[in-house]
């Protein structure tokens, strides 16, 4: 595993060199001794898997609250997807801003986000399957979420927006008085 960092403090890329021969390839998905390099410190308490069937989809963008706030490695194991984090951490020097990254099942690529980040996906081919690991288990009075299509983050989807879900669509656009959360 290789690691690069991006612009968001701790929001970093996993790159992996999958091993292939006549049989197919292989390739480890979870490291914890070479993930702590890049500063995941969590235990998985959770993975979970979703399936999109069409290009366009959008799902996200969500994050849990303390004292449930959660790390995440997310994998597209199907398909392509662009996939984005948001920092939603209080004080932080690129509070609101976002990053995000082609995640495919080709390169077997990963986006590690530590608690404080809310995330999403578009989906960029139909039939998309992704990975996710979860330092948390999820625990819905605590589950908050940004609409994908707020002004105020302004955020560039590479395809129009679709297909959002009935909840994903009652997420309100952040107001004013939004600070973040402490993760």
């Amino acid at each position: 595993m290789a690691f690069r960092r991006t612009e968001l403090d701790g929001l970093v890329e996993v790159i992996r060199t999958p091993r292939e021969d006549a049989r197919g390839r292989f390739a480890r998905i979870f490291d914890g001794r070479d993930l702590l390099t890049a500063g995941w410190r969590w235990p998985v308490a959770q993975v979970n898997f979703s399936e999109t069937a069409r290009a366009g989809t959008v799902r996200g963008l969500h994050y849990q609250v303390p004292p449930s706030g959660e790390a995440k490695l997310v994998t597209c194991v199907r398909g392509e997807i662009w996939d984005i984090a948001v920092d939603v951490r209080t004080g932080s020097p690129t509070f609101l801003s976002w990053c995000a990254r082609t995640l495919s099942a080709d390169r077997l690529n990963s986006i590690l986000l530590p608690p404080g980040f809310a995330h999403g996906y578009q989906a960029m081919s139909d039939h998309v399957s992704v990975m996710y690991l979860h330092s948390t288990v999820h625990v819905p009075r605590d589950e908050r979420g940004i609409h994908a299509e707020d002004e105020r983050l302004g955020v560039t989807w590479p395809l129009p927006v679709g297909r959002l879900s009935e909840r994903d669509s009652s997420f309100h656009p952040l107001g004013p008085r939004f600070t973040g959360v402490t993760a």
